[in-house]
């Protein structure tokens, strides 16, 4: 520990910056945290931005290693940037007649809206108030006090807010005060003595009057909310990792709280809903910063555009301060050149004078990113890889989902501000635990609350859409929302909650806890019922950015799917052929079920050819529906592959009525299932091996498939590119056997048809030995495709089905990063796909190579199967385009090394 202790005085941890300088610039947000790197950068560019300094992401790492102390100099660095505070701003930290006040804020590399802790007007104190009160006046002054006592209280002490707002509601209701803005100077030493008061009570000691003592209570606040659990929760959400550390900004206060000729806001320099190129932001006069984005006040619109587009009567900035907004508008228009981006700024006015406190690249929908993109990229600044690399590919999910249908019945109950488009469909609750725990049982919910806080983010993530009474724009529900994709109405003046009883009241009517509403978060309008829903429009934008993509990506994209309209979602969506078709799937049908039943039953190989040539024109007809609409695209077709019992008949009532359709008896018809059940089916007689018993079901589909390309391609002029694959294969000799059939079976078809057409037989790799094997099998495979499903599956021992049971803890604990159902497990059936793929090119140099398990959709999937060099990846219709995206993504990644 003495060499580690000694190497942590060597570095710089403390970063200046204001006064037209700052030691760091917006490339070191590794370091600086992005708020510290953008205040560093603001600063250098001019602008109006109160001078400050930041302690380093690097403080938060070494704390953490170190049992949660600081490095040996840091209080030192400290002292030396808060002396130079003191010097720009000719004020002094805890002096009795001029005393400098700071805000303490958190800032990771990657931002967090809400997630973390702020202590605002730190510095304050009995002697120091009155050193205010005489600059600033009295009323200013204490009503800055209360404010950080109760900041301070709730973010460094531990006591909760409702402690302070009880205190203060019931003082305005014995005063017959509405507003915070009627309470006097005296109103307000009265509140801060019952807050002082109840800090002795519940924690048995005063509250701190040292302001050197707040500042280091702050700052150790700050590291501390980084493994809070809200924070724990938004970083596995957005995987963000937590060695990456928080840095903390120490800054000089200014105050949108002096009055009339004193605001606070925040502004994007785009719409961060629907990306149009507007002026959008809110704003609240004779406030601070967290009375905008708290919610506990609704803001003013910022702009006479906005405030017409939301029909609000408040007078816009535009008005109350024009000059300010016109500069306000200048710097706006300053930051997204420099940054080729979207900016998120937070500002304060003290006074007329205008202060820049932040600026990053805002949040926003994935409709808003989809436009601001390809707007950007058309507008020359920036690239369109650039613009490619703007959306993030599991975005797109919130772009692919239907919305309320333009012709559909509204029943709207209450209208509110359209904090996050979209829509959805769900059972009412007002509380996130109950959000969270219905969600994990598969119901759809719409959460709706009075406002909410950071401690609500486990229930807007499992909700399908938010809506709150309160709060603008840049509430913390409406930021959060954007970020997560889930519609959201914020501001809905008209709604009356009440969570205790479990109803929500609006325009005279009532609604309980579990009533059905629809959420359009597009309109900001809650409807009673479920809506109608339509399709998203791809066209437009979303077609220029993918053909982008297009031009970069490597790895082309196939689909999963096997009913026409499956098929045509993905076609349309851009698959470019289909990875599997799992042709059981068309064994479920309602006239076809009786006829694979009496399959199963037959007693011998004759009757089992009987039932076959009953079902051969019913695959045939599925498979030319799926060639006319995929054309001359390749589609891989999986021959048969789970166990024959899963067709069978499972309760009593169907027993009955498959035994008399059979002319079997129940008794023998129940010895039958049981001779065919397995205690582990997954690995019992499934996929080959009933290929290998049953060698008829697979000729029947053989010629089923070839049938119908044949029939297409006579029909249409297109050439059907037929690949059959046998699934579950162990061993090159199965593959042998069952390609010889299938090839006896294409030879036959062409000779009885008089057409030929290319085809391919190869092997799904879903089992270890396989994998191990590859270069053998690949003697007679043409192609491989990764059923990494089966494959996590068998390589971990672990069913799919039942491993939802503990799994969660698994994550929890670190011994799985993520699901490896979801996200391919890289290191374990990763490192076997790896093996697979270098064994089989060396055997045979051009076999195609692909992946067809559901991690075809998951982009770090997408990546890893680019960086081994595959052909292909195959996913359900609805992510074809977040692995085209994911893609092009990784192309443009490896392109950068």
């Amino acid at each position: 520990m003495a060499d580690t202790a000694e190497t942590l005085t060597k570095e710089q941890w403390v970063y200046s910056f204001g006064g037209g300088t700052a030691d760091g610039n917006t490339t070191m947000k590794n370091l600086l945290g992005g708020k510290g790197a953008n205040l560093a950068e603001m600063a250098r560019l001019g602008l109006p931005v109160p001078p400050g300094f930041t302690i380093t992401t690097a403080v938060c790492t070494a704390y953490y290693e170190n049992g949660e102390t600081y490095p040996s100099d840091l209080t030192e660095q400290v002292n030396d940037a808060l002396a130079a505070v003191e010097k720009e701003t000719g004020k002094v930290f805890g002096d009795a007649d001029n005393p400098l006040l700071v805000s303490v804020r958190s800032g990771a590399r990657a931002s967090m809206p809400g997630m973390m802790d702020t202590v605002l007007n730190l510095g304050l104190s009995e002697v120091t108030v009155k050193g205010l009160a005489a600059k600033a006046g009295e009323r200013f002054a204490y009503d800055s006090y209360r404010r950080f006592i109760q900041m301070y209280c709730n973010v460094v002490l531990g006591l909760k807010h409702d402690t302070f707002e009880h205190i203060l509601d019931d003082y305005k209701e014995r005063q017959d005060y509405q507003l915070d803005t009627e309470m006097t100077a005296e109103d307000w030493k009265e509140i801060i003595v019952q807050y002082k008061a109840a800090v002795q009570k519940q924690l048995g000691r005063p509250f701190p009057d040292d302001p050197r003592e707040q500042l280091w209570g702050a700052i150790g606040a700050v590291f501390g909310s980084w493994m809070n659990d809200r924070a724990i929760l938004y970083r596995k959400l957005n995987d963000i990792p937590a060695e990456w550390g928080t840095a903390v900004n120490v800054q000089s206060m200014v105050f949108g709280n002096m009055g009339d000729t004193s605001a606070t806001g925040v502004a994007f320099t785009r719409d961060p809903s629907t990306g149009e190129k507007v002026f959008y932001g809110e704003f609240l006069i004779n406030a601070q910063g967290e009375d905008v984005v708290a919610g506990i006040r609704t803001p003013a619109p910022i702009s006479h555009s906005r405030a017409e587009a939301i029909g609000s009567d408040e007078a816009p900035l535009e008005d109350a301060m024009p000059k300010v907004y016109e500069e306000l508008v200048a710097v706006a228009n300053k930051l997204e050149s420099h940054y080729r981006d979207m900016q998120d700024i937070e500002f304060t006015v003290e006074d007329n004078k205008l202060y820049m406190l932040q600026t990053r690249n805002g949040k926003r929908t994935a409709a808003a990113a989809l436009k601001i993109a390809v707007d950007m990229a058309e507008e020359g600044l920036i690239s369109e890889e650039e613009a490619v690399l703007r959306l993030m590919p599991g975005q797109l999910d919130q772009l692919l989902h239907p919305t309320i249908a333009p012709d559909a019945t509204r029943d709207l109950i209450v209208k509110g501000l359209p904090a996050s488009p979209g829509a959805a469909v769900g059972k009412v609750v007002f509380d996130s635990d109950e959000a969270a725990s219905l969600a994990e049982k598969g119901e759809d919910v719409i959460l709706m609350r009075v406002e909410t806080s950071p401690e609500d983010i486990h229930g807007m993530h499992a909700a399908r859409a938010i809506v709150t009474a309160r709060g603008g724009m840049t509430s913390h529900a409406a930021v959060v929302a954007r970020g997560m994709g889930r519609p959201c109405v914020c501001g809905a003046g008209g709604l009356m909650i009440d969570p205790a009883a479990g109803t929500f009241r609006a325009g005279g009517r009532e609604f309980k806890k579990g009533d059905v509403v629809t959420i359009d978060g597009a309109e900001g309008e809650v409807l009673a019922g479920a809506v109608e829903m339509v399709k998203p429009d791809l066209s437009g934008d979303f077609g220029k950015l993918m053909a982008w993509a297009d031009k970069v990506r490597k790895l082309k994209v196939r689909t999963n799917a096997e009913t026409p309209h499956d098929v045509d979602t993905a076609k349309n969506f851009g698959a470019e052929g289909i990875g599997l078709c799992r042709t059981e799937h068309m064994f479920f049908e309602s006239d076809r079920i009786p006829v694979v039943r009496s399959m199963i039953l037959a007693g011998d190989k004759k009757g089992r050819e009987a039932a076959l040539a009953k079902l051969l024109p019913m695959q045939r007809g599925d498979f030319a529906e799926i060639f006319r609409i995929m054309e001359d695209r390749p589609c891989t077709i999986r021959l048969l592959d789970p166990p024959l019992h899963e067709f069978l008949p499972h309760s009593e009532e169907e027993m009955a009525e498959v035994a008399q359709s059979a002319g079997v008896s129940v008794e023998a018809l129940k010895r039958q299932a049981d001779e065919l059940h397995e205690s582990n089916p997954m690995l019992g007689h499934r996929g080959c091996r009933l290929g290998i018993t049953y060698p008829e079901i697979y000729e029947m589909q053989a010629r089923a498939i070839f049938e119908a390309a044949v029939q297409v391609a006579k029909e249409t002029g297109y050439s059907p590119i037929p690949e059959v694959m046998i699934p579950l294969v162990a061993t090159r000799k199965e593959l042998d056997i069952l390609k010889e059939k299938v090839d006896a079976t294409a030879k036959a078809v062409f000779q009885e048809t008089g057409t030929t057409l290319e085809y391919m037989v190869g092997t799904m790799i879903e089992l270890p030995r396989a994998a191990l094997q590859a270069g053998v099998i690949a003697e007679t495979a043409a192609f491989f495709s990764f059923g990494t499903n089966d494959l996590t599956q068998t390589t971990l021992g672990i069913s799919r089905d039942d491993a939802a049971r503990f799994l969660k803890a698994y994550e929890e604990q670190g011994i799985y990063e993520k699901d490896p159902f979801v996200t391919l497990d890289q290191v374990g059936v990763g490192e076997l796909v790896k093996i697979a793929a270098e064994r089989g090119r060396k055997t045979k140099p051009g076999i195609k190579l692909g992946i067809c398990g559901e991690h075809g959709g998951d982009p770090a999937s997408v990546a890893f199967c680019h960086r081994l060099g595959l052909d292909y990846v195959s996913c359900s219709p609805y992510r074809v385009p977040i692995a085209r995206l994911a893609a092009a993504h990784a192309a443009l990644a490896e392109d950068e090394k």
